[in-house]
């Protein structure tokens, strides 16, 4: 069965990576690396290599990815990934600016590594994004008319089936984009920081020149504005934070 849009691998014991790197032998540590702490790893050399498996119903729970591969690149295999799937994707890259970081943000990914990586980071990232995208919302944090809905502006998140509507509209959100809106919502009409936000959101220390907050939070503007005709619902407060308006 593929991985459609709406569905989720189911999460064992051993959640399965796909690596895909066209470097064989660093491909191979990080797999070793991964299996050792308790995942089960697969590595694929090429970005068809990687859709293919997708595409005859492989299930993985996050998928680690390259971006400079000869043939498909990794920005390529993103873009035919978020268009059919929504398992969480890491991206590797190995250029000293930002560009390919924010372009992969931009497009869906739901965090990044700078190559050369650490795998012991890596792993701590895959668990991150698997702790964020399996484990229930806290009961404490939810809305009190339907613990499993947070509505506002004609905007509805099923925290149970991590789906989003707005104006009766489905929209798609990756992981940390979910995360980040449900975060922004509870606290409704409240500065949330970039601290809290990478801290909640992405599980991590905000660290000086981290812009993969403000990539999420642009993407969501963007998605809600397209269904609800403004681009006022979340502001930004310089040197603060971001906030989500209050309902008039």
């Amino acid at each position: 069965m593929v991985q459609s849009l709406m569905q989720r691998p189911p999460y064992d014991k051993k959640p399965r990576i796909l690596l895909v790197d066209d470097d064989p032998e660093l491909c191979q540590l990080l797999a070793d690396y991964l299996s050792g702490e308790g995942f089960a790893a697969d590595a694929v050399n090429g970005g068809q290599v990687a859709l293919d498996r997708l595409l005859a119903g492989e299930l993985y729970q996050t998928i680690v990815l390259d971006i400079m591969m000869p043939g498909l690149n990794g920005l390529d295999v993103l873009q035919s990934i978020r268009s059919q799937f929504t398992i969480p994707v890491i991206m590797l890259t190995g250029r000293a600016d930002d560009i390919d970081r924010i372009v992969g943000l931009e497009m869906g990914a739901d965090d990044y590594l700078a190559k050369p990586c650490n795998p012991r980071e890596l792993a701590a990232r895959i668990r991150a994004i698997l702790r964020r995208w399996h484990s229930p919302a806290t009961k404490a944090q939810r809305t009190t008319s339907d613990p499993s809905l947070l509505k506002t502006h004609n905007i509805v998140l099923n925290l149970e089936q991590r789906s989003v509507t707005a104006n009766g509209q489905p929209l798609t959100f990756t992981s940390a984009e979910f995360n980040a809106l449900a975060l922004l919502i509870r606290h409704q009409g409240q500065v949330v920081t970039k601290e809290t936000l990478t801290e909640k959101v992405l599980q991590r220390k905000l660290s000086p020149y981290d812009r993969s907050i403000d990539v999420h939070v642009s993407r969501i503007r963007q998605k809600l504005a397209q269904h609800t005709g403004t681009k006022t619902l979340i502001t930004t407060l310089r040197g603060r934070g971001y906030q989500f308006c209050e309902k008039a």
